[in-house]
Protein backbone atom coordinates (compact mmCIF):
# COMPACT_ATOMS: atom_id res chain seq x y z
CA UNK A 1 0.00 0.00 0.00
CA UNK A 2 1.34 3.27 -1.11
CA UNK A 3 2.01 6.27 1.54
CA UNK A 4 -0.03 9.19 1.13
CA UNK A 5 2.72 12.67 2.13
CA UNK A 6 1.63 15.83 1.18
CA UNK A 7 4.09 18.75 2.19
CA UNK A 8 2.48 21.84 3.17
CA UNK A 9 3.18 25.70 2.36
CA UNK A 10 3.99 26.95 5.53
CA UNK A 11 3.78 30.44 5.59
CA UNK A 12 1.51 33.02 3.95
CA UNK A 13 3.10 35.93 3.16
CA UNK A 14 2.13 39.69 4.32
CA UNK A 15 0.70 40.51 0.53
CA UNK A 16 -1.95 37.93 0.68
CA UNK A 17 -4.24 39.95 2.82
CA UNK A 18 -5.02 43.24 1.94
CA UNK A 19 -7.22 45.97 3.31
CA UNK A 20 -8.35 48.46 0.45
CA UNK A 21 -10.47 50.64 2.09
CA UNK A 22 -8.51 53.51 3.75
CA UNK A 23 -11.24 53.36 7.12
CA UNK A 24 -10.82 50.06 7.61
CA UNK A 25 -9.29 48.78 10.54
CA UNK A 26 -8.62 45.36 12.12
CA UNK A 27 -10.75 45.78 15.98
CA UNK A 28 -8.24 45.16 18.60
CA UNK A 29 -10.68 45.93 21.45
CA UNK A 30 -10.69 42.86 23.09
CA UNK A 31 -14.39 43.05 24.36
CA UNK A 32 -15.22 42.93 20.47
CA UNK A 33 -15.59 40.48 18.71
CA UNK A 34 -13.41 40.74 15.19
CA UNK A 35 -16.34 40.34 11.68
CA UNK A 36 -16.53 37.15 9.78
CA UNK A 37 -14.02 38.35 6.81
CA UNK A 38 -11.86 39.64 8.85
CA UNK A 39 -10.89 36.51 10.86
CA UNK A 40 -7.54 35.20 11.57
CA UNK A 41 -8.01 32.45 9.41
CA UNK A 42 -9.20 34.01 6.47
CA UNK A 43 -6.21 36.42 6.76
CA UNK A 44 -3.76 33.95 7.52
CA UNK A 45 -4.73 30.42 5.87
CA UNK A 46 -2.03 28.67 6.88
CA UNK A 47 -2.12 29.69 10.39
CA UNK A 48 -2.89 26.66 12.81
CA UNK A 49 -2.88 28.21 16.88
CA UNK A 50 -3.97 31.87 18.05
CA UNK A 51 -4.15 32.89 21.39
CA UNK A 52 -6.95 34.98 21.57
CA UNK A 53 -9.95 35.44 24.27
CA UNK A 54 -13.66 34.77 24.68
CA UNK A 55 -16.45 37.30 24.37
CA UNK A 56 -19.35 35.26 24.91
CA UNK A 57 -20.12 31.43 26.19
CA UNK A 58 -24.26 30.37 26.43
CA UNK A 59 -25.26 27.23 25.90
CA UNK A 60 -26.82 25.84 22.93
CA UNK A 61 -30.74 25.45 22.56
CA UNK A 62 -31.30 22.45 20.13
CA UNK A 63 -34.69 22.02 20.58
CA UNK A 64 -35.87 23.39 17.33
CA UNK A 65 -34.12 22.28 14.30
CA UNK A 66 -35.52 22.87 11.11
CA UNK A 67 -36.57 20.31 8.86
CA UNK A 68 -33.49 18.22 6.73
CA UNK A 69 -34.72 17.71 3.09
CA UNK A 70 -34.16 14.38 1.53
CA UNK A 71 -30.45 14.06 0.61
CA UNK A 72 -29.30 16.98 2.59
CA UNK A 73 -26.89 16.38 5.63
CA UNK A 74 -28.36 17.93 9.08
CA UNK A 75 -25.63 20.32 10.71
CA UNK A 76 -26.85 20.14 13.73
CA UNK A 77 -23.77 20.95 16.25
CA UNK A 78 -23.95 17.92 18.55
CA UNK A 79 -26.17 14.80 19.56
CA UNK A 80 -29.03 15.91 21.57
CA UNK A 81 -27.79 13.98 24.27
CA UNK A 82 -24.37 15.97 24.81
CA UNK A 83 -24.70 19.35 26.02
CA UNK A 84 -22.87 22.52 23.42
CA UNK A 85 -21.86 25.45 23.98
CA UNK A 86 -21.95 28.46 22.17
CA UNK A 87 -18.44 30.48 21.99
CA UNK A 88 -17.98 33.78 20.47
CA UNK A 89 -14.40 34.48 20.24
CA UNK A 90 -12.06 37.76 19.97
CA UNK A 91 -10.78 36.03 17.04
CA UNK A 92 -10.04 32.43 15.77
CA UNK A 93 -8.10 30.63 13.28
CA UNK A 94 -11.40 28.06 13.12
CA UNK A 95 -13.46 28.94 9.56
CA UNK A 96 -17.01 29.66 10.17
CA UNK A 97 -18.61 27.38 6.99
CA UNK A 98 -19.88 29.76 4.51
CA UNK A 99 -19.26 30.53 0.27
CA UNK A 100 -19.91 26.52 -0.37
CA UNK A 101 -16.93 25.54 2.68
CA UNK A 102 -17.79 23.20 4.90
CA UNK A 103 -16.57 24.62 8.60
CA UNK A 104 -13.60 23.01 10.53
CA UNK A 105 -13.09 21.36 13.33
CA UNK A 106 -10.81 22.68 16.31
CA UNK A 107 -9.92 22.83 19.60
CA UNK A 108 -9.53 25.21 22.46
CA UNK A 109 -6.82 24.98 25.55
CA UNK A 110 -7.98 27.20 28.95
CA UNK A 111 -5.22 28.38 31.26
CA UNK A 112 -6.05 25.34 33.36
CA UNK A 113 -4.38 22.84 31.00
CA UNK A 114 -8.02 21.35 29.27
CA UNK A 115 -8.60 21.32 25.88
CA UNK A 116 -12.45 21.61 24.77
CA UNK A 117 -13.29 19.98 20.97
CA UNK A 118 -14.78 22.67 18.52
CA UNK A 119 -17.24 20.41 16.50
CA UNK A 120 -18.07 23.16 13.86
CA UNK A 121 -18.22 27.15 13.85
CA UNK A 122 -20.91 28.95 12.26
CA UNK A 123 -21.66 32.34 11.16
CA UNK A 124 -24.44 34.14 13.04
CA UNK A 125 -25.04 37.64 11.45
CA UNK A 126 -21.49 38.89 11.45
CA UNK A 127 -19.77 36.51 14.09
CA UNK A 128 -18.11 33.18 14.07
CA UNK A 129 -19.95 31.30 16.65
CA UNK A 130 -17.66 28.00 17.85
CA UNK A 131 -19.67 25.01 18.98
CA UNK A 132 -17.86 23.38 22.04
CA UNK A 133 -18.85 19.92 23.08
CA UNK A 134 -19.04 19.40 26.51
CA UNK A 135 -19.50 16.51 29.15
CA UNK A 136 -21.38 18.83 32.10
CA UNK A 137 -22.70 22.17 30.72
CA UNK A 138 -21.92 24.34 34.52
CA UNK A 139 -18.43 23.14 34.00
CA UNK A 140 -18.15 24.08 30.59
CA UNK A 141 -19.83 27.42 31.52
CA UNK A 142 -17.49 27.68 34.45
CA UNK A 143 -13.92 27.16 32.43
CA UNK A 144 -15.00 29.31 29.46
CA UNK A 145 -15.73 32.53 31.09
CA UNK A 146 -16.34 35.67 28.94
CA UNK A 147 -12.98 37.82 28.90
CA UNK A 148 -10.81 34.53 29.62
CA UNK A 149 -7.48 34.16 27.67
CA UNK A 150 -7.23 31.13 25.66
CA UNK A 151 -5.46 29.38 22.67
CA UNK A 152 -7.87 28.44 19.54
CA UNK A 153 -5.94 25.81 17.25
CA UNK A 154 -6.45 23.50 14.50
CA UNK A 155 -4.88 20.04 15.34
CA UNK A 156 -3.22 17.28 12.53
CA UNK A 157 -6.47 16.20 11.45
CA UNK A 158 -8.14 19.26 11.58
CA UNK A 159 -5.79 20.95 9.32
CA UNK A 160 -5.68 18.16 6.93
CA UNK A 161 -9.20 18.50 6.40
CA UNK A 162 -9.10 22.22 6.66
CA UNK A 163 -6.11 22.03 3.81
CA UNK A 164 -8.33 20.01 1.84
CA UNK A 165 -11.20 22.35 1.24
CA UNK A 166 -8.84 25.07 0.71
CA UNK A 167 -7.16 22.45 -2.00
CA UNK A 168 -10.56 21.64 -3.58
CA UNK A 169 -12.23 25.64 -3.12
CA UNK A 170 -9.55 27.67 -4.93
CA UNK A 171 -9.33 24.90 -7.69
CA UNK A 172 -12.91 25.49 -8.17
CA UNK A 173 -12.55 29.25 -8.64
CA UNK A 174 -9.93 28.25 -10.81
CA UNK A 175 -11.94 25.75 -13.04
CA UNK A 176 -14.87 28.29 -12.59
CA UNK A 177 -12.71 31.15 -13.98
CA UNK A 178 -10.95 29.20 -16.77
CA UNK A 179 -14.65 27.91 -18.43
CA UNK A 180 -15.81 31.30 -18.27
CA UNK A 181 -13.59 33.05 -19.71
CA UNK A 182 -12.42 30.46 -22.35
CA UNK A 183 -16.13 28.51 -23.20
CA UNK A 184 -17.86 31.39 -21.88
CA UNK A 185 -19.54 28.06 -19.67
CA UNK A 186 -20.92 30.10 -16.29
CA UNK A 187 -21.16 27.83 -13.22
CA UNK A 188 -24.16 28.48 -11.94
CA UNK A 189 -23.15 25.96 -8.08
CA UNK A 190 -20.91 23.97 -6.81
CA UNK A 191 -20.57 21.30 -4.16
CA UNK A 192 -17.25 20.46 -1.66
CA UNK A 193 -18.17 17.12 -0.95
CA UNK A 194 -17.04 14.86 1.89
CA UNK A 195 -13.47 13.80 0.84
CA UNK A 196 -12.29 11.50 -0.80
CA UNK A 197 -15.32 12.08 -3.02
CA UNK A 198 -14.38 14.44 -6.20
CA UNK A 199 -16.24 17.56 -6.25
CA UNK A 200 -18.28 18.89 -8.81
CA UNK A 201 -19.48 22.37 -10.36
CA UNK A 202 -23.04 22.70 -11.65
CA UNK A 203 -22.95 23.98 -15.23
CA UNK A 204 -25.45 25.86 -17.42
CA UNK A 205 -24.54 23.46 -20.40
CA UNK A 206 -22.87 20.10 -20.65
CA UNK A 207 -19.49 19.58 -22.44
CA UNK A 208 -17.57 17.40 -25.11
CA UNK A 209 -14.68 15.42 -23.93
CA UNK A 210 -11.84 17.55 -26.09
CA UNK A 211 -13.32 20.50 -24.42
CA UNK A 212 -13.02 19.45 -20.83
CA UNK A 213 -9.14 18.07 -21.61
CA UNK A 214 -8.65 21.60 -22.95
CA UNK A 215 -10.23 23.15 -19.75
CA UNK A 216 -7.86 20.78 -18.33
CA UNK A 217 -4.50 21.69 -20.14
CA UNK A 218 -5.40 25.97 -19.49
CA UNK A 219 -6.00 25.57 -15.87
CA UNK A 220 -2.85 23.38 -15.06
CA UNK A 221 -0.86 25.88 -17.35
CA UNK A 222 -1.93 28.43 -14.83
CA UNK A 223 -1.14 25.57 -12.07
CA UNK A 224 2.36 25.15 -13.10
CA UNK A 225 2.92 28.90 -13.62
CA UNK A 226 2.09 29.34 -9.95
CA UNK A 227 0.09 31.80 -10.21
CA UNK A 228 -0.58 34.03 -7.02
CA UNK A 229 -3.71 34.41 -4.87
CA UNK A 230 -4.41 36.81 -2.42
CA UNK A 231 -7.46 38.58 -1.17
CA UNK A 232 -9.19 42.05 -1.12
CA UNK A 233 -11.23 43.39 1.65
CA UNK A 234 -13.21 46.87 1.96
CA UNK A 235 -16.22 47.99 4.18
CA UNK A 236 -19.62 47.14 2.48
CA UNK A 237 -21.61 50.52 1.40
CA UNK A 238 -25.55 50.91 2.21
CA UNK A 239 -26.06 50.75 -1.72
CA UNK A 240 -27.74 47.72 -2.75
CA UNK A 241 -25.87 44.50 -3.34
CA UNK A 242 -25.22 44.12 -7.33
CA UNK A 243 -28.10 41.21 -8.08
CA UNK A 244 -26.84 37.49 -8.64
CA UNK A 245 -27.04 37.66 -12.82
CA UNK A 246 -29.63 35.11 -14.41
CA UNK A 247 -29.40 33.40 -17.69
CA UNK A 248 -31.86 33.17 -20.43
CA UNK A 249 -32.87 30.04 -18.47
CA UNK A 250 -34.24 31.56 -15.30
CA UNK A 251 -31.32 30.24 -13.71
CA UNK A 252 -28.90 32.18 -11.02
CA UNK A 253 -25.29 32.29 -11.70
CA UNK A 254 -23.51 31.73 -8.61
CA UNK A 255 -24.72 33.10 -5.04
CA UNK A 256 -24.50 37.32 -3.69
CA UNK A 257 -23.80 37.96 -0.10
CA UNK A 258 -26.48 36.48 2.77
CA UNK A 259 -29.47 38.39 3.43
CA UNK A 260 -28.07 37.55 7.29
CA UNK A 261 -24.74 38.65 6.95
CA UNK A 262 -23.77 41.43 9.53
CA UNK A 263 -20.21 41.63 9.13
CA UNK A 264 -20.01 44.81 6.74
CA UNK A 265 -16.91 43.39 4.97
CA UNK A 266 -16.81 42.94 1.06
CA UNK A 267 -13.83 40.48 0.35
CA UNK A 268 -12.75 39.59 -2.96
CA UNK A 269 -10.34 36.56 -3.60
CA UNK A 270 -8.19 37.24 -6.72
CA UNK A 271 -6.11 34.87 -8.94
CA UNK A 272 -3.37 37.06 -10.75
CA UNK A 273 -4.52 37.44 -13.96
CA UNK A 274 -7.06 35.09 -13.91
CA UNK A 275 -10.47 35.52 -11.87
CA UNK A 276 -12.13 37.85 -8.77
CA UNK A 277 -14.54 36.61 -7.30
CA UNK A 278 -16.64 37.31 -3.73
CA UNK A 279 -15.75 34.95 -1.08
CA UNK A 280 -15.59 34.46 2.57
CA UNK A 281 -13.90 31.01 2.12
CA UNK A 282 -9.92 30.03 2.94
CA UNK A 283 -8.20 29.84 0.14
CA UNK A 284 -4.26 29.07 -0.92
CA UNK A 285 -1.90 31.95 -1.35
CA UNK A 286 -0.74 30.08 -4.59
CA UNK A 287 -1.69 27.35 -7.09
CA UNK A 288 1.27 25.45 -6.65
CA UNK A 289 0.69 21.94 -6.36
CA UNK A 290 -3.15 22.45 -6.68
CA UNK A 291 -2.83 20.13 -10.33
CA UNK A 292 -6.57 19.60 -11.67
CA UNK A 293 -8.12 16.58 -12.76
CA UNK A 294 -11.60 16.97 -14.30
CA UNK A 295 -13.26 13.43 -14.34
CA UNK A 296 -13.75 13.40 -18.29
CA UNK A 297 -17.52 13.44 -18.49
CA UNK A 298 -20.42 15.45 -17.46
CA UNK A 299 -23.48 14.57 -15.61
CA UNK A 300 -26.72 15.86 -17.25
CA UNK A 301 -29.65 17.26 -15.30
CA UNK A 302 -33.03 18.17 -16.01
CA UNK A 303 -35.05 20.16 -13.82
CA UNK A 304 -38.61 21.37 -14.54
CA UNK A 305 -37.99 24.04 -16.88
CA UNK A 306 -33.84 23.74 -17.29
CA UNK A 307 -30.95 21.67 -17.88
CA UNK A 308 -27.74 21.37 -16.53
CA UNK A 309 -24.46 19.52 -16.17
CA UNK A 310 -22.05 18.27 -13.51
CA UNK A 311 -18.63 18.61 -13.75
CA UNK A 312 -16.25 16.44 -11.26
CA UNK A 313 -13.13 17.56 -10.20
CA UNK A 314 -10.16 16.65 -8.12
CA UNK A 315 -6.84 18.73 -6.66
CA UNK A 316 -4.78 18.76 -4.05
CA UNK A 317 -4.18 16.14 -1.52
CA UNK A 318 -7.82 14.90 -2.67
CA UNK A 319 -6.10 13.68 -5.98
CA UNK A 320 -3.22 12.34 -4.81
CA UNK A 321 -5.94 9.64 -2.50
CA UNK A 322 -7.55 9.33 -5.60
CA UNK A 323 -4.31 8.34 -7.57
CA UNK A 324 -3.14 6.15 -4.55
CA UNK A 325 -6.62 4.73 -4.35
CA UNK A 326 -7.24 3.96 -8.12
CA UNK A 327 -3.36 2.31 -8.59
CA UNK A 328 -3.91 -0.16 -5.66
CA UNK A 329 -7.50 -0.92 -7.68
CA UNK A 330 -5.68 -1.31 -10.51
CA UNK A 331 -2.89 -3.63 -9.14
CA UNK A 332 -5.45 -5.71 -7.68
CA UNK A 333 -7.04 -6.32 -10.56
CA UNK A 334 -4.15 -7.31 -12.88
CA UNK A 335 -3.24 -9.47 -9.95
CA UNK A 336 -6.61 -10.98 -10.56
CA UNK A 337 -6.60 -11.40 -14.49
CA UNK A 338 -3.03 -12.37 -14.46
CA UNK A 339 -1.93 -10.18 -16.22
CA UNK A 340 0.10 -6.61 -15.98
CA UNK A 341 -2.02 -3.24 -15.66
CA UNK A 342 -1.53 -1.84 -19.11
CA UNK A 343 -3.65 -5.17 -19.97
CA UNK A 344 -6.50 -4.72 -17.78
CA UNK A 345 -9.21 -3.01 -19.96
CA UNK A 346 -8.44 -5.96 -22.92
CA UNK A 347 -8.33 -8.89 -20.15
CA UNK A 348 -11.61 -7.13 -18.40
CA UNK A 349 -13.04 -7.25 -21.90
CA UNK A 350 -12.33 -10.82 -22.77
CA UNK A 351 -13.65 -11.83 -19.42
CA UNK A 352 -17.26 -10.64 -20.01
CA UNK A 353 -17.21 -11.86 -23.92
CA UNK A 354 -16.22 -15.15 -22.16
CA UNK A 355 -19.04 -14.34 -19.25
CA UNK A 356 -21.73 -13.56 -22.02
CA UNK A 357 -21.02 -17.22 -23.95
CA UNK A 358 -21.09 -19.39 -21.06
CA UNK A 359 -24.16 -17.66 -19.46
CA UNK A 360 -25.66 -17.80 -22.97
CA UNK A 361 -24.59 -21.79 -23.07
CA UNK A 362 -26.57 -22.37 -19.84
CA UNK A 363 -29.31 -20.46 -21.14
CA UNK A 364 -29.75 -23.45 -23.59
CA UNK A 365 -28.53 -25.71 -21.59
CA UNK A 366 -31.60 -25.14 -19.12
CA UNK A 367 -34.20 -24.74 -21.91
CA UNK A 368 -33.44 -28.33 -23.20
CA UNK A 369 -33.54 -29.14 -19.34
CA UNK A 370 -36.86 -27.41 -18.97
CA UNK A 371 -38.30 -29.28 -22.15
CA UNK A 372 -37.03 -32.71 -20.54
CA UNK A 373 -38.62 -32.00 -17.05
CA UNK A 374 -41.92 -30.74 -18.84
CA UNK A 375 -42.04 -34.36 -21.24
CA UNK A 376 -41.61 -36.52 -18.09
CA UNK A 377 -44.58 -34.39 -16.66
CA UNK A 378 -46.57 -34.65 -20.15
CA UNK A 379 -45.99 -38.13 -19.53
CA UNK A 380 -46.68 -39.18 -16.11
CA UNK A 381 -49.98 -37.01 -16.69
CA UNK A 382 -51.09 -38.92 -20.24
CA UNK A 383 -51.33 -42.16 -18.29
CA UNK A 384 -53.36 -40.79 -15.48
CA UNK A 385 -57.29 -41.14 -15.32
CA UNK A 386 -57.92 -38.34 -12.92
CA UNK A 387 -60.70 -35.50 -13.90
CA UNK A 388 -57.89 -32.92 -11.99
CA UNK A 389 -54.02 -33.55 -12.91
CA UNK A 390 -52.16 -32.30 -9.87
CA UNK A 391 -48.53 -32.74 -10.07
CA UNK A 392 -45.58 -31.40 -7.05
CA UNK A 393 -42.11 -31.47 -8.65
CA UNK A 394 -39.36 -29.93 -6.15
CA UNK A 395 -35.54 -29.15 -7.73
CA UNK A 396 -32.29 -28.36 -5.27
CA UNK A 397 -30.78 -24.41 -7.61
CA UNK A 398 -28.42 -22.83 -6.48
CA UNK A 399 -28.47 -20.29 -9.36
CA UNK A 400 -29.14 -16.97 -9.00
CA UNK A 401 -32.77 -16.70 -10.72
CA UNK A 402 -34.15 -20.41 -9.54
CA UNK A 403 -37.78 -18.72 -10.69
CA UNK A 404 -36.80 -18.37 -14.04
CA UNK A 405 -35.96 -21.88 -14.62
CA UNK A 406 -39.32 -22.82 -13.30
CA UNK A 407 -40.88 -20.29 -15.53
CA UNK A 408 -39.32 -21.72 -18.32
CA UNK A 409 -40.27 -25.52 -17.79
CA UNK A 410 -44.10 -24.23 -17.57
CA UNK A 411 -43.23 -22.49 -21.00
CA UNK A 412 -42.36 -26.01 -22.11
CA UNK A 413 -45.34 -27.61 -20.62
CA UNK A 414 -47.76 -25.32 -21.93
CA UNK A 415 -46.19 -25.82 -25.67
CA UNK A 416 -47.22 -29.81 -25.64
CA UNK A 417 -50.34 -30.20 -23.35
CA UNK A 418 -53.53 -30.33 -25.25
CA UNK A 419 -55.38 -27.49 -24.42
CA UNK A 420 -58.63 -29.68 -23.26
CA UNK A 421 -57.20 -31.42 -20.53
CA UNK A 422 -57.46 -29.81 -16.62
CA UNK A 423 -53.97 -29.64 -14.43
CA UNK A 424 -53.06 -27.91 -11.40
CA UNK A 425 -48.85 -28.13 -10.99
CA UNK A 426 -46.68 -26.98 -8.74
CA UNK A 427 -42.91 -26.20 -9.29
CA UNK A 428 -40.45 -25.39 -6.12
CA UNK A 429 -36.81 -25.26 -5.42
CA UNK A 430 -34.91 -24.86 -2.92
CA UNK A 431 -30.83 -24.31 -2.79
CA UNK A 432 -28.34 -26.74 -1.39
CA UNK A 433 -27.50 -25.48 1.92
CA UNK A 434 -30.39 -24.04 3.85
CA UNK A 435 -30.85 -21.88 6.74
CA UNK A 436 -33.45 -20.24 8.92
CA UNK A 437 -33.13 -17.49 6.48
CA UNK A 438 -32.97 -19.19 3.40
CA UNK A 439 -35.39 -18.20 0.23
CA UNK A 440 -37.26 -21.20 -1.44
CA UNK A 441 -39.33 -20.30 -4.53
CA UNK A 442 -42.78 -21.61 -5.44
CA UNK A 443 -44.53 -21.40 -9.09
CA UNK A 444 -48.36 -23.00 -9.27
CA UNK A 445 -49.56 -23.62 -13.14
CA UNK A 446 -52.29 -24.60 -14.23
CA UNK A 447 -55.37 -25.09 -16.73
CA UNK A 448 -58.07 -22.88 -15.00
CA UNK A 449 -56.77 -19.74 -13.09
CA UNK A 450 -59.46 -20.85 -10.06
CA UNK A 451 -57.63 -23.47 -8.82
CA UNK A 452 -54.39 -21.72 -9.74
CA UNK A 453 -56.22 -18.69 -6.90
CA UNK A 454 -57.06 -21.55 -4.62
CA UNK A 455 -53.83 -23.63 -4.77
CA UNK A 456 -52.14 -20.35 -4.05
CA UNK A 457 -54.31 -19.56 -1.34
CA UNK A 458 -54.10 -22.38 0.52
CA UNK A 459 -49.79 -22.58 0.21
CA UNK A 460 -50.43 -18.78 1.96
CA UNK A 461 -51.81 -20.46 4.60
CA UNK A 462 -50.37 -23.70 5.41
CA UNK A 463 -46.98 -22.31 4.19
CA UNK A 464 -46.92 -18.93 5.13
CA UNK A 465 -46.26 -18.55 1.61
CA UNK A 466 -45.72 -15.31 0.29
CA UNK A 467 -46.58 -14.27 -3.15
CA UNK A 468 -49.21 -13.81 -5.80
CA UNK A 469 -50.17 -14.25 -9.07
CA UNK A 470 -52.28 -13.62 -12.24
CA UNK A 471 -54.28 -15.63 -14.39
CA UNK A 472 -53.22 -19.12 -15.04
CA UNK A 473 -49.41 -18.68 -13.15
CA UNK A 474 -49.07 -17.47 -9.55
CA UNK A 475 -45.63 -17.49 -7.71
CA UNK A 476 -44.44 -16.97 -3.97
CA UNK A 477 -41.34 -17.62 -1.64
CA UNK A 478 -40.88 -19.93 1.38
CA UNK A 479 -38.57 -18.67 3.96
CA UNK A 480 -36.84 -21.03 6.42
CA UNK A 481 -35.68 -24.80 5.71
CA UNK A 482 -37.29 -26.72 2.98
CA UNK A 483 -37.86 -30.28 3.97
CA UNK A 484 -38.56 -33.28 1.71
CA UNK A 485 -40.61 -35.18 4.54
CA UNK A 486 -42.34 -31.74 5.86
CA UNK A 487 -42.82 -29.25 3.18
CA UNK A 488 -43.30 -31.38 0.68
CA UNK A 489 -45.74 -33.31 2.47
CA UNK A 490 -47.85 -29.73 2.97
CA UNK A 491 -47.45 -29.29 -0.82
CA UNK A 492 -48.88 -32.59 -1.41
CA UNK A 493 -51.89 -31.77 0.93
CA UNK A 494 -53.02 -28.84 -1.16
CA UNK A 495 -52.92 -30.22 -4.26
CA UNK A 496 -55.11 -33.05 -2.72
CA UNK A 497 -57.43 -30.54 -1.18
CA UNK A 498 -57.48 -28.52 -5.30
CA UNK A 499 -58.24 -31.90 -6.54
CA UNK A 500 -61.13 -32.71 -4.34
Amino acid sequence: MAAVITLYPTVTLPSYHRIVSPTLKIPTDTRRPIPVGLLACQRDPLLRELETSIISCTISQPASFPSVKKGKKASTPASADQPTLEVILHDTVIFPEGGGQPSDTGVIKTADGRTWTVTQAKRHGGHAVHYVRVDQAEDGLASLTPGTNITVSLGELDFDRRYDHMSMHTSQHLLSAVLENRLDIHTLSWSLTAAPAPSYVELARSMTTEEILAIQSEANKLVFEGRKVHVEVQEMDDKPQPAVPVLESGRAVGKGVPIDYTGGIMRTVIIDGVDRNPCCGTHLPTLHNLQLFIIPQTEALSRSATTSARLYFLAGPRLITYLTSTHSQLTAAAATLSCGAPQVPDRIGQVVDERKRAEKRVDDLEFELAKHVAGDVWQEMKSSEAALFVKHVHRTDDSVNPLGFLSAITTAFANIIPAEQPFVLVFSSSPSSQTSASASVLLVFGSDEKYVKLAGDLLKGKLNVKGGGKGTRWSGKFTGVWREGREDAVVSGVLQGVSM
